[in-house]
């Protein structure tokens, strides 16, 4: 649990007066981290010492030693916040709820992604792609439409990789993969019974299997058994039970992006003719005005 998230858990036990003072945390910590104790008191309608025994009723020295802390984990990036719609929320409060949750999973993911994990990911279909081996993409529903993004864009690169949404359609691919291969599976929530299947029976042909999905579920403890398999975990609080994937939409297609560009610069000699061609085989589709 992150310090905004154990200051927000602890607001109903604190005395009035602190539920302020850690509603002001809550709400905006990287000034809470730099103002005077005077400023804080005056924008939490308390007295000073009232900012200095809250600090202490969350565990910590003081105000001192409270603010370092605090400034150490907003310096790190937007404090990882998931704070659910509600049903009465007013189209601003929704527009800063979804800015706020994409932004912050963002830049956690940003903070907590296994580089090495995306160095082998990167490698093997760098691989795949000077060796001309197969590349599919395996994912349904919302991730079906992340597994098409990440076709078109290694289409782009003059890579042939294709998106596969069907379960049958996935088993029968996955049969006909061999070493050297590349399912890329991605999933919200790590429980598609199709895609367990696919990422199984490719693994069990030799091809190199790439996971993205949630951390602990069925689908990441089957890409963490071997060396050709490789999880990129993507952890957030969104319900998917309950809500259409947003927040994890967003993360998928950011690390279809990074794959995408790692891709590029391991091929920088092979793909330059072939993107300045297509470039400008589109500019001269352009509507020009007569």
């Amino acid at each position: 649990m992150s310090m905004i998230e154990r200051v927000r858990a602890s607001i109903p036990a604190l005395p009035p007066a602190e539920q302020r003072v850690a509603k002001l945390v809550v709400a905006d910590a990287r000034s809470f981290a730099s103002l005077p104790v005077s400023e804080l008191a005056e924008r939490a309608h308390v007295s000073k010492p009232t900012v200095v025994r809250f600090c202490r009723s969350v565990g910590y020295d003081g105000l001192a030693d409270f603010k370092l802390k605090l400034a150490g984990t907003v310096n790190e990036g937007v404090p990882f916040v998931h704070r659910a719609v509600d049903e009465d929320d007013k189209p601003g409060d929704i527009i800063v709820k979804v800015v706020d949750n994409a932004v912050s999973a963002l830049l956690k993911y940003r903070n907590d992604a296994a580089s090495h994990a995306f160095e082998r990911a990167i490698e093997a279909l760098a691989g795949a792609c000077r060796r001309g081996r197969r590349i599919e993409f395996y994912g349904v529903g919302n991730s079906g439409i992340v597994a098409q993004d990440a076709q078109h864009k290694f289409f782009r690169l003059g890579v042939s990789a294709v998106a596969l949404s069907d379960g049958h359609v996935q088993v029968m691919s996955a049969t006909m993969l061999q070493p050297g291969d590349c399912a890329v599976i991605i999933s919200n929530s790590g429980r598609s019974r199709d895609l367990l299947d696919a990422a199984d029976i490719a693994r069990k042909k030799g091809a190199t299997v790439i996971v993205i999905t949630c951390s602990g579920s069925p689908l990441a403890q089957l890409a963490s058994g071997g060396s050709h398999q490789i999880l990129l975990a993507a952890d957030h609080p969104e319900d998917y039970d309950r809500y259409s994937p947003m927040v994890s939409r967003l993360l998928h297609l950011m690390i279809i992006d990074i794959l995408t560009t790692g891709v590029a610069l391991r091929l920088p000699g092979e793909l330059r003719p072939m993107l300045q061609e297509i470039k400008k085989n589109l500019r001269a589709k352009r509507y020009s005005p007569a």
